[in-house]
C-alpha cells in the first residue's frame, strides 16, 4: 500500500511539473507569434493547436496507444458545457494575451484561482482547510498589489482577461467532473473536447475575416516564424494534454494554482524579455506576495500526500 501511495504522490507531482513547464512555455509562444511576429489572428493559432489535437489523438487511437469510445449521439451530452468553456476559455486567453503585456497578463490571471476554488465548492462539494484557503487569498491579494501600478491599464485588454478567468475555473472543474465519465476518460475528453469545437471556431474564424488575414500573412515563408507556430501548435496538444494530466491526478485547484506559480515567474521573465513591461516596486512586491502564496498551497498541498503515505505505512506495521 505504502509503494503505491509513492507512486500517487510521485504522479501528483510529476503532471504538476508537466503542467507548468508546458504552460510557461507557451505562453511564451503565443506571445512571440502574436506580438514579436504580428501575426493577426489569434484565433487561428487556436485552430491550429485543436486540429493537432485532433490529428494525435486519431492516430494514437488507430493505432491502439490510447482508447476512448467511438463518436456516437451520447458523446455530446457526455461533453456538455466543456467545449462551450473551452472556446471561451481559449478565445479570451489569446485575446488577452495579444492585448496585456506578459507580466499584467498573469498577474490578472491569478483571480482564476479564486474562482476555482469557489466552484469547486459548489459544483464538486469539496471543503478545503483554512490553511489552503488563507494561501489561496495571499495569492490573490498579491495579484491585486501587483495591478494597483499598472500604468498601461487597458479596459479590452482587462475584460478579456477577467472573462478569461471565469472559463478557465469553469472549465478546470467541469473538465475534473468529466474525467470519471464512461467510455471517455482523459483522451476522450481531450479529442472530443477538440474535435466539437474545431468546425465552429473555423466558421467563425472566416466570418469575421480572422482566416483570411491569416492566410495572407506575409511572413510564412520565415522559417523563424513557421517554427514558432508549428511549436504553439505542438505546445498548445502538450498544454491541454497536461491540464487534463494534473486535473486527474491533484484538483482543478492544485492546477490553478500551479499555473499561477508558472505565471509570476513569466512576469519575472517578462521584467527582461518582450519589451513591453513598466517596472515598479508595487509590482514587483505583489508579484512576489503571489509566488510566497503560491509556494505555500504547493508545500500544503504535496506534503499533505506524502504525509498520508506516512500515515498508512505506520498504520500497516501497527496491523
Amino acid at each position: 500500500m505504502h509503494q503505491a501511495e509513492d507512486h500517487s504522490a510521485l504522479l501528483k507531482l510529476s503532471s504538476a511539473l508537466l503542467y507548468a513547464g508546458s504552460s510557461f512555455l507557451i505562453t511564451v509562444l503565443n506571445k512571440t507569434v502574436l506580438t514579436s511576429f504580428r501575426f493577426p489572428s489569434y484565433l487561428c493559432v487556436g485552430i491550429g493547436q485543436m486540429i493537432t489535437t485532433v490529428v494525435v489523438l486519431y492516430a494514437a487511437k488507430k493505432s491502439k496507444v490510447v482508447q476512448f469510445q467511438d463518436f456516437d449521439r451520447s458523446v455530446l451530452f457526455k461533453m456538455f458545457p466543456l467545449p462551450l468553456l473551452y472556446v471561451g476559455n481559449h478565445v479570451t486567453g489569446l485575446a488577452s494575451t495579444k492585448k496585456l503585456s506578459l507580466p499584467m497578463f498573469t498577474v490578472l490571471r491569478k483571480f482564476a484561482i479564486l474562482m476555482t476554488m469557489i466552484l469547486e465548492v459548489y459544483i464538486l462539494r469539496k471543503t478545503f482547510p483554512k490553511r489552503l484557503v488563507y494561501s489561496v487569498v495571499t495569492i490573490v491579494f498579491g495579484a491585486v498589489v501587483a495591478a494597483s501600478s499598472d500604468l498601461a491599464f487597458d479596459v479590452q485588454g482587462y475584460t478579456f482577461i477577467l472573462l478569461n478567468d471565469a472559463f478557465t475555473a469553469a472549465s478546470g472543474v467541469y473538465t475534473k467532473q468529466k474525467l470519471d465519465t464512461e467510455g471517455l476518460g482523459k483522451y476522450g475528453v481531450l479529442y472530443y473536447n477538440a474535435l466539437i469545437i474545431l468546425i465552429p471556431t473555423i466558421l467563425a474564424s472566416a466570418f469575421t475575416g480572422d482566416l483570411h488575414e491569416a492566410v495572407a500573412f506575409e511572413d510564412w515563408a520565415d522559417v523563424s516564424f513557421t517554427f514558432c507556430f508549428l511549436l504553439s501548435c505542438i505546445m498548445g496538444f502538450v498544454l491541454m494534454y497536461s491540464i487534463v494530466l494534473c486535473s486527474y491526478y491533484n484538483s482543478a485547484l492544485t492546477t490553478s494554482v500551479v499555473g499561477a506559480i508558472k505565471n509570476v515567474a513569466v512576469a519575472y521573465v517578462g521584467i527582461f524579455v518582450g519589451g513591453d513591461y513598466l517596472f515598479s516596486w508595487t509590482n514587483f512586491l505583489g508579484l512576489s506576495i503571489c509566488m510566497s502564496g503560491g509556494l505555500v498551497y504547493s508545500y500544503l498541498t504535496f506534503n499533505s500526500t506524502s504525509s498520508a503515505g506516512k500515515t498508512e505505512e505506520a498504520q500497516e506495521l501497527k496491523s
